[in-house]
């Protein structure tokens, strides 16, 4: 594709995630899927122009109506790169110049942009929230949880991440997996806190490469890794992970309990559970099995207090992963997090009764915020008092040592997650 035909696809894709309720990079996967046309380094040129307006959409929707211009993904788009240095004119230019070229700008467009060049993307007349590009009732959840850190988690929340890929023990060590990987044209290095993690820098296709197909690596945030070492299921165990969605941390219980045993991936959704299985048979698991949880099912009775090991990675607003999917910020509700919050509390109900005594209920999410996390934690445990919080210490660095596990980019590395490991006494 020319610069111009990429322009255009940008506009065009951007229009759509604004248009649209669904994650943006379902979205993107929908709209390349039915454009066969465009390849491989075209798609992520595409992606950059797109991801790159979503991290800064609060600061560009303030300047555009700081000059009385509408929003539209044209101007969004050619608006951030006045912002970030381009001047007016050269981007002017890049409308209208060739064959599929986004249509030339009009009077009205040319106007906005020259009102904002020389300009920078921030200014100091911007509301807080505006600036750090959250929705103005998150601010106040984050300054609570982070404090005068708040603009450097905030600042971490809004660039790329890393792509993080976990070894998998089953099938090779992480050394061998490193030379998999280089033989691939993949340089990776170890991660700093989770034993089975590598990280590649910048974006790299792994999903064709050897290692991946056959089984060695599977992508996976550090952070997320460090809730399976939490969880601390061991050969032989009987484990739920009552949320399994597709599949990447039932991957990892596998993985620990070194076949051994007995895992159940469960979830609400046929479809995510039918994409586990696929990932587990390619990992060389065979100590897992899939449960559909329906309306009216029965299962949960039937298994009462028999799990060693029940994992509820609830779902949440996702608000540790805004670096990874920047327009969640912008599509959440208040009435979406009291929604959430409500869905993870009946969650816990029904996931706890399958934990036995002696054995443990690991509650996590990929959120920073307090009402999905410890006050959740709080709430649990005045309903259950047969449940006690367990410490984290075993198998992490000692200033991640607590009551619960809390990550954040800045700080750790990692997206945002949030952990807690509960005992059900005898």
């Amino acid at each position: 594709m020319t610069p111009a035909g990429r322009l255009q696809a940008a506009i065009e894709l951007l229009g759509t995630i604004e248009a649209d309720r669904r994650p943006a990079d379902a979205i993107a996967n929908d709209f390349l899927r039915t454009r066969r046309f465009i390849g491989g380094g075209d798609r992520r040129e595409i992606g950059e122009i797109v991801w790159s307006v979503l991290r800064a959409r609060r600061r560009l929707g303030w300047w555009l109506e700081r000059v009385g211009a509408e929003a539209t993904p044209r101007l969004l788009i050619a608006s951030l790169r006045v912002l970030t240095g381009m001047p007016a004119p050269r981007v002017a230019g890049l409308f209208g110049v060739m064959r599929f070229a986004p249509p030339p700008l009009e009077a009205a467009e040319r106007r906005a942009l020259d009102r904002l060049d020389t300009h920078t993307l921030d200014h100091p007349s911007m509301p807080e929230a505006v600036r750090l590009e959250m929705p103005d009732f998150v601010l106040p959840l984050l300054r609570e949880r982070f404090g005068d850190k708040l603009e450097s988690e905030c600042a971490a929340l809004m660039q790329p991440a890393p792509l993080d890929l976990r070894v998998n023990l089953l099938k090779a060590t992480r050394e061998e997996a490193l030379a998999a990987l280089a033989a691939a044209g993949l340089k990776a290095e170890p991660t700093r806190l989770s034993p089975w993690g590598l990280r590649l820098p910048g974006r790299q296709n792994v999903t064709v490469a050897a290692p991946f197909r056959d089984g060695l690596v599977e992508i996976q945030d550090e952070g997320s890794q460090l809730v399976a070492l939490l969880a601390g299921a061991q050969p032989g165990m009987r484990v739920a992970d009552y949320c399994a969605g597709a599949g990447g941390k039932t991957l990892a219980l596998a993985m620990t309990m070194a076949n051994k045993g007995h895992i159940i991936a469960c979830d609400v959704s046929a479809p995510r559970l039918d994409g586990a299985i696929r990932r587990l048979r390619r990992a060389g698991v065979h100590n897992a099995e899939r449960h559909l949880l329906e309306s009216g099912d029965k299962w949960v009775k039937r298994q009462e207090k028999k799990f060693d090991r029940v994992l509820v990675d609830a779902p949440c607003t996702g608000a540790g992963t805004w670096r990874r999917n920047p327009d969640a910020r912008l599509k959440l509700t208040e009435t979406d997090l009291a929604e959430l919050t409500a869905k993870q509390a009946a969650i816990l109900d029904a996931a706890q009764r399958l934990v036995k005594p002696g054995g443990r209920l690991v509650y996590a999410t990929c959120s920073v915020l307090r009402p999905e996390n410890e006050a959740q934690i709080e709430s649990f445990l005045a309903r259950h008092s047969d449940f006690a919080i367990v410490p984290v210490a075993d198998g992490l660095p000692a200033y991640l040592h607590g009551d619960m596990l809390r990550l954040s980019p800045a700080r750790d590395g990692t997206d945002g997650f949030f952990a807690c490991r509960m005992e059900r006494r005898g």
